[in-house]
């Protein structure tokens, strides 16, 4: 497998969908929404990447997550193995995973 030519601190894009019990299990949304966006939003903060996540009606968290490559990938593990404390991951899905040229996000923020 021959090197494509891949800039060095490439950015990428990619959408996510968590299954499992990602979403707070009791009270109202806005609890829910800590439970899955407000750890999605600090983790993200931390390794420097930026987009969005939201809590579905159907119980799994979506977002999506820009920045430099190995940022990104480093985001889509936490999204995989960690979570918040007391959510349990069955599975994450990646779709749209591309090469993009600029950020289309300053920051990353919970959408409701």
């Amino acid at each position: 497998m021959a090197a494509v030519s891949k800039a060095p601190g490439a950015l990428k894009s990619v959408d996510y969908e968590v299954f499992g019990r990602v979403q707070g299990e009791d009270g109202p949304a806005a609890e829910q929404g800590e439970a899955g966006g407000g750890y999605t939003e600090e983790e993200a903060r931390k390794l420097g990447v930026v987009g969005w996540v939201k809590n579905t009606r159907q119980g799994t968290v979506t977002g999506q997550v820009q920045g430099p490559e190995e940022k990104v990938n480093a985001m889509k593990s936490w999204l995989t193995k960690v979570g918040s404390p007391s959510s349990r991951i069955d599975r994450t899905n990646f779709s749209n995973e591309k090469e993009i040229p600029k950020l289309d996000f300053t920051g990353f923020s919970t959408r409701y």
